[in-house]
């Protein structure tokens, strides 16, 4: 497994992978000390007037995941909050855009099609705060408050413009629910230390897992709450970087039909942060070990199994809602493994391209 000191010699992927702490870094600092400290001044301002209206938050692809990520850290702490697909919004439930709904458009190029198209039919009415990367892209051009990501130029699949793109949400989340306090800087602050850990020296564990998603030709990703985030990109990153098939589920779904593919050769990865659903993860790992599956647990508790089906790989974040940017790390070098085991370049688009520009 690759580390640091090979970052000479790192393909694409890898050295964006690499470039994350750096990108994580500035992003904080543009919130906390540049230009994005009055930018969240105006969402605070904002919220006071939508605190009893709709939010709604918007996106495509990694995007949309960190809209259900920050939507569900909004609706934690009792600010009424929804995410919904842009594609879906676009075409089913456009109607629920009135002038007292917050729309929070998150892309990372500011140029998707679906989120262009919801800027078109916008009517002038509606208040709109942009989290992107780009700032001179439509979406920045047509919002009211526009939070930039710090991540720089990125060409393959969703890195380091997917961890910060998600703290910038993390850090919106923090101003709506009026919760930017020390304790919180210092989640924020650890868990780029954490990512920077992450990156520098991979878990040796990581070589067995990926002999295991090879062998197992599909692997299934679940996990709960803020992780969903990260659960998501983590299957699409396996699909698009690395062509290799997975899915994304809620593990409370998990007993609710797919618990039947459990035999001999099946892989799930769970995400699992010490926090409000952690037993329930570790007795979902029990019973797939049980039906003869095997289980990849990432976590800051690892499972204590002794079990030869269990391969636990430690995320040290024990702040739930910041688990996702910690835990795509490993996701990230998995990818990237696989991709090269089977024959592929990781992160290299064959048939889309970086920014989606047609439905």
């Amino acid at each position: 497994m690759e580390n640091r000191s090979n970052i000479k010699n790192a393909n694409k992927f890898l050295k964006e992978v690499y470039e994350q702490p750096e990108a994580l870094k500035a992003t904080l600092d543009y919130f906390l000390e540049g230009s994005g400290k009055e930018r969240l001044s105006q969402c605070a301002q904002i919220r006071e007037k939508f605190k009893k209206g709709r939010m709604v938050f918007t996106g495509m692809g990694s995007s949309y995941f960190i809209s259900g990520m920050a939507s569900a850290m909004l609706n934690q702490y009792g600010i009424a909050s929804q995410a919904i697909n842009a594609g879906e919004l676009i075409h089913y439930q456009f109607p629920v855009l009135n002038p007292g709904t917050l729309l929070i458009c998150i892309s990372q190029s500011g140029e998707s099609y679906e989120i262009t198209r919801i800027l078109e039919k916008l009517p002038d009415n509606i208040t709109g705060i942009a989290i992107t990367n780009e700032p001179e892209s439509t979406l920045a051009r047509n919002s009211s408050v526009v939070l930039l990501s710090q991540a720089g130029k990125e060409f393959m699949t969703s890195t380091k413009t997917f961890t910060s793109t998600a703290l910038a949400a993390h850090i919106l989340a923090l101003t709506l629910t009026d919760r930017m306090t020390a304790a919180s800087i210092f989640n924020m602050r650890s868990v780029v230390d954490t990512v920077g850990d992450l990156v520098k020296k991979p878990s040796p564990s990581l070589q067995d897992a990926v002999k295991w998603i090879v062998n197992a030709g599909f692997v299934q990703i679940v996990g709960r709450g803020p992780s969903m985030a990260a659960v998501q990109q983590g299957a699409l990153m396996f699909m698009e970087g690395a062509l290799n098939p997975a899915s994304a589920l809620f593990s409370g779904e998990f007993r609710h039909g797919p618990m039947e593919l459990v035999k001999s050769g099946f892989l799930i990865i769970i995400l699992a942060p010490d926090g409000n659903t952690y037993t329930q993860h570790l007795k979902l790992a029990e019973d797939i070990i049980h039906f003869g599956g095997r289980v990849i647990f990432l976590s800051n508790k690892p499972a204590q199994a002794s079990r030869s089906g269990l391969l636990n790989i430690n995320v040290p974040c024990a702040d739930e809602n910041l688990f996702s940017i910690a835990s795509i790390v490993p996701l990230q070098f998995m990818v990237n493994a696989c991709a090269i085991e089977k024959g592929h370049i990781p992160g290299e688009f064959l048939r889309g391209s970086k920014i989606t520009t047609r439905e």
